[in-house]
Parts: structure tokens; sequence; C-alpha cells
């Protein structure tokens, strides 16, 4: 067997390989770029009478496309791919603290010689899988980016503005939007009639929109708080901004809602996540996006809790037995 350690970077990935002995048989820095990553293929593949003989370890972190681009290269030239906490070399380095990349590399080169036993081998995932990960991943952090939009929509409604807090139900509805977007001031919601307030509403698609105007108009009328007329139109510039992102963004959501939904119904097994309880169109899929389709990856259920981030860690020491929340685990699960 050959340990190949590699330490990715944005422009280039240092590899050390080591024999079964722990001799080094080669250091050498490779670009990245399609040519450095079929370089580093072929001399790894040419290690072994088979390419399964070289193990490449290789720290592993999620929606890194450098990465992605490095394990898919490793992948298809059939290599023994075996991914490892990040935090593994920092456990290895010597006790000066000294770094490098090619050290780095060493040292997980190291850590798969001696842990080989426990070595996990990454399967890759299919198309439809990997289509679907990749989606639900990418939607979870457009909603991340949604909940940003309107913390800040929220603290600056709150400046100028309050009243109109009380006069929407979210921020993330197109009903709220369509009411900040025609009447972003205090000035210019008082002085629309409740005909042109329902036919925002009515336009935005609001069910009881007579009742619902009416009742704007006579929360308008009552005393509130409001910003100087050059602050509040200062601060509706910004509004309007953020408004305009939010519909973007939730339109954006509907369309990944749709594409997440045709690819979720094509496995065989989705009623198993489906059925789950408060799994709804958004976390059955991501759910099933990250179990994967292999049923014995997990041997037991602290394994998968261990992935969702929800296994406690105890810390036995002496008469005290501590228990802290796991920091790691997959994010969006």
């Amino acid at each position: 067997m050959w340990f190949a350690g590699i330490d990715w970077a944005d422009k280039h990935h240092d590899g050390v390989v080591l024999d079964a002995m722990g001799q080094r048989l080669s250091t050498r820095r490779y670009p990245h770029s399609a040519e450095g990553l079929a370089s580093l293929t072929i001399d790894w593949r040419g290690l072994g009478a088979s390419p399964e003989e070289v193990v490449c370890v290789v720290e592993m972190r999620q929606g890194l496309l450098i990465v992605a681009l490095l394990i898919v290269a490793l992948l298809e030239a059939g290599l023994w791919v075996a991914p490892v906490n990040p935090k593994t070399v920092d456990r290895t380095r010597p006790a000066s603290g000294a770094k490098s990349d090619p050290l780095d590399a060493l040292l997980l080169a190291r850590a798969g010689r001696s842990n080989w036993p426990d070595l996990r081998r990454l399967q890759p995932d299919s198309p439809l899988l990997a289509q679907l990960k990749a989606l639900t991943r990418d939607q979870a952090s457009l909603i991340r980016q949604q909940t940003r939009l309107v913390n800040h929509l929220t603290a600056g409604l709150k400046a100028y503005y309050p009243v109109a807090l009380a006069l929407v139900d979210k921020l993330t509805r197109p009903v709220a939007q369509a009411l900040l977007s025609a009447f972003p001031t205090l000035e210019e919601a008082r002085a629309a009639s409740e005909e042109e307030v329902q036919q925002v509403l009515r336009t935005a698609r609001c069910p009881a929109s007579a009742h619902k105007a009416a009742r704007f108009c006579a929360i308008l009328r009552r005393a509130q708080l409001a910003a100087s007329p050059a602050l509040a139109r200062a601060k509706a510039r910004y509004a309007l901004a953020l408004v305009a992102q939010l519909a973007l963004i939730h339109q954006q959501l509907l369309e990944y809602d749709r594409a997440i939904g045709k690819l979720f119904h094509q496995p065989a097994d989705r009623a198993l996540f489906a059925s789950l309880p408060g799994a709804g169109r958004r976390l059955a899929p991501r759910l099933f996006a990250e179990w994967g389709e292999d049923r014995s990856r997990f041997s037991s259920a602290t394994q998968l809790q261990a992935l969702a981030g929800t296994a406690p860690v105890v810390a036995p020491s002496g008469a005290s037995g501590p228990v802290r929340q796991r920091t790691g685990g997959v994010k969006p699960f």
C-alpha cells in the first residue's frame, strides 16, 4: 500500500507519498488546473499495480469548489480516497507549531498510514444525489441570505417606520413587500386612500383585501412614531433596495423548490424521509441528500447524530463526566 497526503490550496496542491514502511517516496507540488490534476493522478496511479493500492488522505470541507474538483479527479482516476477531519493535522503537528504546506501533506500521509484500518473510503454520490445535495445546500444558503436581509429591513423600519411592522405578518411574504414598495414611508401610507391600499393588496393576491385595507388605514390614522421627513426619505431608499432583494430571493426559492421537488420524487425510498414528522417539502429532500443512498453508511444512530451535530460529546475525567454540545456536523442538516 502507498499513502498519499494532499494539502490543498487555491492555486496549488502539495502531495507527499509514503510507502508501507513510512519511507517518503515523493514530494511534489501540483498546480490547481486541469493539467496539474491530470499530472497528479498519473503520478499516483503509476505507484502500484492497481490505483486502489494508493490511499489518498485529504481534508474535507463542505461547500468548497476546490476540494470538490480535486476529489472528483481522484475518484475518476480510481484512487482510494479517504476524507479526514480538518483537525487531523492540527492534532499531530510538532510541539514547535511549525507549519507549511508540504509538512501538512506529510502529516496527512502519516495519519493515513497509522490509522489505515479506521479510514473510511469515500464513495461517490450518484448524479441524482449529487445534484440534489448541491441544490438543497445552495437553497439553505439562500435562506440564510434572506434571513440577513429581513433582519436589516426590520432594523431599518424600526428606525423610521415602526408601524409598518405592525401592518404586515412576515417581511418574506409578497404582500408585505408589495405594501412596502407602494408605501415606503409613513407619510406616503397616510396619503393613500383605502381603495389604493386595497388595490395593492388585491394585486399581491391577498385574501380579504377589503377588510385588511380598512384595518391598514385605521391603524395609520392613529398617532404613530415617525422619523423626520429627511431621514425617512433616506431610510426608505435603503428599505426599497432590501425589499427588491427579498422579492428576488423569494422567487428564486420557489424555483429551487420546484427543481428539488422534481428530483426528490425520483428515488424509490423517498417515502421514508417524507413520512418523518416535521419533514416538509424542504427538510425531507435535505435529509435524503445528506443521508445518502448507501444505507450501510451508518452502523448506528449515534453515527448519524454525529453527522447532524446532535450527538452529545462526553469527556469523562476522574470523578467528573462533563457533556458538551457537538459543534461539528453538516450545518444544513
